[in-house]
């Protein structure tokens, strides 16, 4: 947790807060979390 919360820039309160059961974190504190952890999200059509 404390080289994704230098990674991100995200303090490793907020991070817990976003990543509890039921929390709703924003697309932003999601992403930063992604390209610290070096995963990328893509989106694909569901039909193709």
């Amino acid at each position: 947790m404390t080289e994704v919360t230098k990674a991100s820039g995200i303090t490793r309160e907020a991070l817990y807060k976003a990543l509890r059961p039921n929390a709703s974190p924003r697309f932003e504190t999601v992403s930063k979390v992604c390209a610290a952890l070096g995963v990328r999200l893509v989106a694909q059509p569901i039909h193709s």
